[in-house]
């Protein structure tokens, strides 16, 4: 009787699915009830898929052009659509037909788009699963337009910045495989280029792409992509963490072959733990990057393109705030839950901060090494406990807040880079930092929109911080209330209160002990005229002020950096005077265990490789007589910077900035001193 009444319902089902689609309406409630079903023929699935693309009943966008095939690359096109038409169990009357609309839709992409074919696109695998489809030229055209506009995103190349920003959505919830595969320098652009550019009918049976694809128009979400490619490692990671002793090529292709293992049964639970993946990651990663689909007539802005240089998830202020709004509505765990650390210097933090936010003084990082790990742990322990009380501080997804200066936080990507290391998961940054806080919150005061947000920011005593608009007029409002108090804040305030009598006594004991070393050579420290009849630019100083003409960057080529040689060999070599073992620091905050080796003439940075005990790569090989200024910080004296550079008639041009964290760092840069006075006396008396 069940059976009966089952079948009967499917009947009238199947019938109400062909009206709607021969009706050929746009509904969106009837295109995702279509899209339920399940089992479709072939021409049904054509009809619904055209209708979730927005392409059903439009006209033939190929008759303007006269069908000529004569694009440089037009070779290299028609050998990949006969080898796709090659996987196609066809007809051989049906192969060749089925190659010239392949060809014809390609090429006329190209001409249209004014864009070349190249060897690593995926469009014929894009254009499979609608072969199956059996459309015409101009529908298949009309699809396969659709898919590349909506849900391909732009810059799907090597090294494109869509790989990038899915290393980072890996990095957010999976830091461990990130590492693995960072170390082994395998990048998503290696292994998933074709998931990307064809949405996985590349390396799944048709079957499978097309259940997939069956979900994915239901869910017409662009990003949904890099969210499958994530449940496609976290499924694999087991397996690819125990490759260990595997080569980077092996590795590789165990990678690129995953999807081929689904099969359609798993379709429904791959979209669902998307889903939930989806709702563990800040909207942030969508809407900072809607620009990665639609026409690509439109222009990329410069400060948006360049993912490879983030050193985590960046996370917008609103959304910070939202967060915290709706977790004082409603105590639930829906949605990302900010718990906030402000990274700031402690006087920066106690004139105002983030009524919410925890404190952790980055300078203690190279300060006090152990009492830096002692803040490390009181923050995870309030980030624990604040979850456990359910304060409106907690989150599970820490998210640091710098400055927004690039200088002052480069101490802050330190710290970023420390909990990074130690694969801890839901790290992010607020993009913009402290800064970027308070223009919003003016900018909200402003416009009126809500009065309340002049309430987010504090100062430690409780009392509201004053904000600030452009022109400098105080936009506090009256009457305003003590500040927030919760549990985090209270142990922010004992936390920093500690940090900062550490840091004056360290401060005190460093001014105390060190010698001055702020002054420029002068032609008295050594005998002769200066060279060339020019003054000396070298110098050797602190840092009291941020520089404006450092370029972070050394003077190798790529080429050079690849050479791997063997640290002890290179420490022997007879013409080495000095080995200084060192940390490099990068501008990211990132420290490389290094050496730094100085002969008569050079000096060498080797940067050890984690992966080859012993030995390093040649990273750094700059001559002696183009440093022109070691400077040190007077908070960091053990942080030291390199300028190397030319003398000219205009002046003193930097061509590359070094920094290096050297313990005894005022030996260090004495003998460096020495060498390079030597250098400059020898030039002198030739």
């Amino acid at each position: 009787m069940a059976d009966a009444v089952e079948e009967a319902l499917q009947g009238d089902w199947d019938q109400d699915l062909a009206e709607a689609l021969d009706s050929g309406g746009s509904d969106m409630e009837m295109e995702r009830g279509i899209i339920q079903v399940q089992e479709q023929s072939a021409q049904h699935r054509a009809k619904m898929w055209k209708i979730a693309l927005n392409v059903s009943g439009k006209g033939d966008s190929l008759s303007p052009w006269d069908g000529v095939l004569d694009l440089p690359e037009q070779t290299l096109i028609h050998n990949r659509s006969q080898q796709l038409i090659d996987q196609l169990e066809v007809s051989e009357e049906e192969r060749s037909d089925m190659v010239s609309d392949v060809e014809s839709v390609i090429t006329f992409y190209c001409k249209s788009r004014n864009i070349s074919f190249t060897p690593e696109l995926s469009w014929p695998h894009l254009l499979k699963p609608l072969l199956g489809l059996q459309l015409p030229r101009s529908d298949l055209y009309n699809c396969f337009y659709a898919f590349m506009n909506k849900y391909i995103p732009r810059e799907c190349v090597p090294k494109g910045r869509p790989f990038h920003l899915y290393r980072l959505l890996l990095q957010y919830h999976e830091p461990e495989l990130c590492s693995f595969l960072d170390t082994k320098k395998i990048t998503p652009d290696s292994y998933a280029i074709d998931w990307m550019g064809s949405l996985f009918s590349s390396h799944c049976l048709p079957d499978v792409t097309q259940a997939l694809w069956d979900f994915y128009l239901q869910q017409a979400d662009p990003f949904l992509i890099f969210f499958l490619m994530l449940i496609i490692l976290v499924n694999a990671k087991e397996g690819i963490l125990s490759q260990e002793g595997e080569s980077r090529e092996d590795i590789i292709k165990t990678l690129e072959s995953s999807p081929s293992l689904l099969e359609a049964e798993d379709i429904e639970d791959l979209i669902s733990l998307a889903q939930y993946y989806q709702s563990k990651t800040p909207l942030s990663l969508r809407k900072m990057n809607q620009n990665l689909f639609g026409s690509s007539l439109v222009a990329l802005k410069e400060e948006d393109t360049d993912l490879s240089q983030a050193l985590c998830l960046p996370v917008s202020v609103p959304e910070i705030l939202q967060a915290n709004q709706l977790q004082q509505v409603s105590n639930t765990e829906d949605g990302v839950r900010f718990f906030v650390v402000d990274c700031r210097p402690a006087e920066q933090y106690n004139s105002g901060h983030l009524s919410t936010a925890f404190h952790l003084d980055s300078d203690l990082m190279l300060q006090n090494p152990s009492e830096f790990a002692l803040s490390v742990k009181s923050l995870l322990e309030a980030q624990k406990q604040s979850l456990e009380s359910g304060s409106i501080a907690s989150g599970e997804h820490l998210c640091f807040m710098g400055s927004g200066r690039e200088e002052e936080d480069m101490y802050m990507n330190m710290v970023l880079a420390h909990f990074l290391q130690k694969n801890k998961e839901y790290v992010s940054i607020a993009k913009g930092g402290f800064m970027a806080l308070q223009k919003h919150l003016v900018d909200m005061n402003v416009e009126g929109l809500d009065s309340s947000y002049v309430h987010w920011i504090v100062s430690t005593s409780g009392s509201h911080s004053s904000l600030s608009s452009a022109d400098g007029e105080s936009l506090s409002s009256p009457g305003d209330s003590k500040g927030v108090k919760s549990l985090v804040n209270k142990m922010t305030f004992a936390l920093k209160s500690k940090s900062v009598n550490v840091k004056e006594k360290m401060i005190s004991f460093i001014e105390n002990t060190s010698t001055p070393v702020e002054r420029h050579v002068s032609s008295s420290d050594r005998v002769g005229k200066p060279y060339r009849g020019v003054k000396p630019v070298f110098s050797i100083g602190d840092e009291e002020e941020y520089d404006t003409d450092e370029i972070d960057s050394s003077s190798m080529s790529d080429d050079d950096r690849k050479e791997i040689v063997n640290i002890q060999t290179w420490i022997n070599k007879p013409d080495v005077k000095h080995h200084i073992p060192c940390n490099e620091v990068k501008e990211t905050g990132h420290m490389f265990p290094s050496h730094l080796l100085i002969t008569a003439t050079h000096m060498y940075c080797l940067r050890e490789i984690a992966s080859r005990k012993g030995f390093a790569y040649i990273q750094s090989r700059q001559a002696l007589n183009s440093v022109v200024k070691i400077t040190s910080k007077k908070k960091h004296p053990e942080l030291i910077t390199f300028k190397f550079g030319t003398n000219n008639s205009a002046g003193v041009e930097i061509s590359a900035v070094e920094r290096y964290l050297i313990p005894n760092a005022g030996d260090a840069t004495k003998v460096i001193k020495q060498q390079i006075m030597k250098v400059l006396d020898a030039l002198e008396s030739s």
